[in-house]
């Protein structure tokens, strides 16, 4: 389809709680999620919500398909994350175990932040066509869940954050790693 423009920090559309999705496996949806996907992959993004490419509906997709074995530049220690489109998304902590660790956005770029996540989660939502999707999850594939789950209630990362001192420019924080978009 078309890779989209990202709506930045500041934009209204960001701070809005998205609209569920109420029907399935319409040429709407899938057409969304390919422009979802197409932006994703062009910015080399572990991940994406739909209030970013400016559709306030409860749609993220995140991970990487079987076919791309190649580690996400923007995360290059990161695990692998299987593909998902993930609507309507439920969350729930595992426990009360958190880890802090650094996230960028595509919301925000050239900046990263030290954020705690909860370590382990279990998820629960649809796909594209209406199948029940139900996983527990931990490490980076939780954090990136959170992440974007986060968007779809109008929370960027930035705002998470504990303690200032450790959100800045990536380039100024990790000056010999080329990370692109971030």
């Amino acid at each position: 389809m078309a890779v989209k423009t990202v709506l930045r920090m500041g934009e209204p559309c960001l701070l809005l709680k998205a609209e569920p999705v109420k029907q399935f496996d319409t040429t709407d949806l899938h057409a969304l999620i390919q422009d979802m996907e197409d932006t994703m992959q062009h910015l080399d993004g572990a991940g994406i919500a739909a209030p970013q490419i400016g559709v306030s509906l409860r749609v993220i997709i995140f991970g990487q398909k079987e076919t791309d074995q190649r580690q996400n530049p923007r995360y290059p220690d990161a695990d692998f994350v299987p593909y998902t489109v993930l609507i309507n998304p439920v969350l729930t902590p595992v426990n009360a175990e958190m880890e802090d660790d650094w996230e960028g956005c595509l919301s925000v770029p050239g900046m990263r932040g030290i954020v705690p996540r909860y370590v382990r989660l279990h998820y629960t939502g649809f796909d594209q066509y209406g199948n029940k999707i139900d996983r527990l999850v931990n490490g980076f594939h939780a954090r990136v869940v959170q992440h974007e789950c986060d968007h779809l209630d109008g929370i960027l990362y930035p705002m998470r954050i504990k303690d200032l001192r450790d959100f800045g420019y990536s380039d100024v924080f990790f000056p010999n790693q080329d990370i692109q978009n971030d």
